[in-house]
C-alpha cells in the first residue's frame, strides 16, 4: 500500500516539475521573441519611411507578391453600375533589414500586433467608390516576419467597386466587373506587383448571388503610364452571368399574356363596342405600367436594350389590337350605310318597274316575251369565254373566296383576318428575337 502511494507522489512532482520548466520555456521564448523584434525595429534600428532594396538586396525595384481571397459579393447595382465584395487581401515581399535568426529553427516566424512600424506597400484600389476595415472585435490585420526578411501582410476589407456595364442585351446579358489594384506614390523604378504563383484569386465555395453566377474569372496587369511616370498595376476580371429564370417569369410571360388577351377583342362581336374598347384600354395601360416600371430599376442609356425591343414589340401588338377595333367599327358603319343604300335603291327600282308595268296596261298593248329559238354566234363565244375564266382560276384561289365569302361583311372580315395575322406576326417576332439574343456568338474580350 505505502509503495502505491509513493509512486502516485512521485509522478505528481513530475508532473509539476514538468510544468514549471515549460512555463519557464514559454517565458524564456517570449523574451526572445521580444530581443529579436527589439534588435530589428526597436529604436534607430529601422525606418519605416524607406522602402526595401530589390533583388538580391540591389537598387533594383521591391518586388511584391499580391493574392486575394474573394469571400462574398453581397450585390451587382445595375442603376449604379457598381458592386459590393469583401475579400482577404495579402501581400507579401522581402525586406533584408528584417532578418534575424531563427535559432535553429525554434522561431519561424513572428507576428506584429502594429503594423505601422515597418514599411508597407502603397497600394489602392483604382476603381473603389467605397471601403472600409474590419475591427470586431480586434482590427482584422495579421503581419508575419520570416527570419529571411519575408513579410506577410493580410488584412480583410469590405469594397464597393465600380463596375462598368454594357446592357444592350440585358437580361439575357453578361458583365465583366473588375478588381483593379495599383501603386499609388511608387513608379515601377521603385515597386512592382506580381501575381502570386499558383491560384494568386481563390473564390469561396458558398457564393451565392441572388440574379447573377460567376462563371470564371481572369488574371492580368494594367501597368499604366501619367505624367508623373509608369505605375504597376494588377487587375481581376470577374465574368458574371444573369439569371434569366427571374426575368422569364416577371416580365417576360406576364408580356405575351397581356399580347394574348388583347387578341380576345377579334373573337367579340363588333358591336359590343363597350366590351371591346375597355379590353383594349385596359391592356394598353397595364403593358404601359409595366414597361415604366423596367425601365425605372435600370439606368437611362442612350442605346436600346433586349428587353426594350421585347416591351416595344409586345406594346405595339397591343396598340394593334385596339386599332383594328377602330377600323371594324369604321367598316362596320360603311358596311350599314352601303346596305341602305341598296334596300333604297331596289326600293326605287321596284318602284320604277310597277310604274312601267301600269303603263303598258293603260295602252292595252300586250307582248309576248319569247326566247330566241337560234343563238348569235357572239353569245356561244361569250359564253364559252366565261366558263374558260372560271376554268383557269386556281383551285386555292377560289377555296379562299369560298372561304372569305362567308363573311358578307367587311367588318367581320376584318376581324377573321387579325385572329390568324396577329398570332402569326407575333409568332415570327417570338422566332427572331429569341435566335438573335440566345443564340449570339459572344465576343471575347
Amino acid at each position: 500500500m505505502m509503495t502505491r502511494r509513493h509512486h502516485l507522489l512521485l509522478i505528481l512532482v513530475l508532473l509539476v516539475v514538468q510544468g514549471a520548466v515549460l512555463v519557464c520555456g514559454k517565458a524564456n521564448f517570449r523574451q526572445i521573441e521580444k530581443k529579436i523584434l527589439d534588435n530589428i525595429i526597436g529604436p534607430g534600428k529601422y525606418d519605416s519611411r524607406i522602402r526595401p532594396h530589390g533583388i538580391n538586396n540591389t537598387d533594383g525595384p521591391a518586388l511584391v507578391k499580391v493574392n486575394i481571397y474573394i469571400r462574398s459579393i453581397s450585390e451587382i447595382d445595375d442603376v449604379r453600375m457598381e458592386y459590393s465584395v469583401q475579400l482577404t487581401f495579402r501581400e507579401q515581399w522581402r525586406d533584408e533589414r528584417l532578418q534575424f535568426d531563427d535559432l535553429g529553427g525554434q522561431v519561424r516566424y513572428l507576428t506584429l500586433t502594429d503594423p505601422e512600424k515597418i514599411w508597407k506597400p502603397d497600394l489602392f484600389f483604382s476603381n473603389e467608390k467605397e471601403g472600409h476595415f474590419h475591427n470586431i472585435i480586434m482590427p482584422n490585420v495579421l503581419l508575419r516576419i520570416h527570419p529571411n526578411g519575408d513579410v506577410l501582410y493580410s488584412i480583410r476589407i469590405s469594397l464597393v467597386l465600380s463596375c462598368p456595364m454594357d446592357l444592350k442585351f440585358y437580361p439575357l446579358d453578361k458583365q465583366t466587373c473588375s478588381i483593379l489594384m495599383a501603386s499609388y506614390g511608387y513608379t515601377t523604378e521603385d515597386l512592382v506587383f506580381l501575381w502570386k504563383e499558383g491560384d494568386p484569386v481563390q473564390v469561396t465555395k458558398n457564393l451565392h448571388l441572388p440574379r447573377f453566377t460567376l462563371e470564371r474569372f481572369f488574371t492580368d496587369y494594367c501597368t499604366s503610364r501619367t505624367n508623373t511616370g509608369e505605375y504597376s498595376c494588377l487587375k481581376v476580371d470577374l465574368l458574371f452571368k444573369r439569371e434569366f429564370s427571374y426575368y422569364l417569369i416577371q416580365i417576360y410571360i406576364p408580356c405575351c399574356m397581356l399580347v394574348i388577351v388583347s387578341w380576345v377583342s377579334f373573337w367579340l362581336d363588333q358591336n359590343a363596342v363597350p366590351a371591346r374598347v375597355s379590353l383594349g384600354v385596359t391592356t394598353l395601360l397595364t403593358m404601359a405600367t409595366q414597361t415604366s416600371g423596367i425601365n425605372a430599376s435600370l439606368p437611362p442609356v442612350s442605346y436600346t436594350k433586349a428587353i426594350d425591343v421585347w416591351t416595344g414589340v409586345c406594346l405595339t401588338f397591343v396598340f394593334g389590337a385596339l386599332l383594328e377595333f377602330a377600323l371594324v367599327n369604321y367598316a362596320s358603319r360603311s358596311d350599314v350605310h352601303k346596305k341602305m343604300a341598296k334596300e333604297q335603291q331596289k326600293k326605287q327600282w321596284e318602284l320604277e318597274h310597277a310604274a312601267l308595268e301600269a303603263d303598258h296596261l293603260e295602252d292595252g298593248a300586250t307582248t309576248f316575251a319569247m326566247k330566241p329559238l337560234v343563238h348569235h354566234h357572239g353569245d356561244l363565244h361569250a359564253e364559252k369565254m366565261r366558263q374558260c375564266e372560271v376554268h383557269m382560276k386556281s383551285p386555292k384561289e377560289n377555296l379562299c373566296r369560298r372561304w372569305m365569302n362567308r363573311f358578307p361583311s367587311r367588318s367581320k372580315r376584318i376581324d377573321v383576318i387579325s385572329r390568324i395575322f396577329f398570332p402569326l406576326m407575333f409568332a415570327l417576332f417570338n422566332l427572331v428575337y429569341w435566335t438573335t439574343y440566345l443564340f449570339r456568338e459572344d465576343k471575347e474580350e
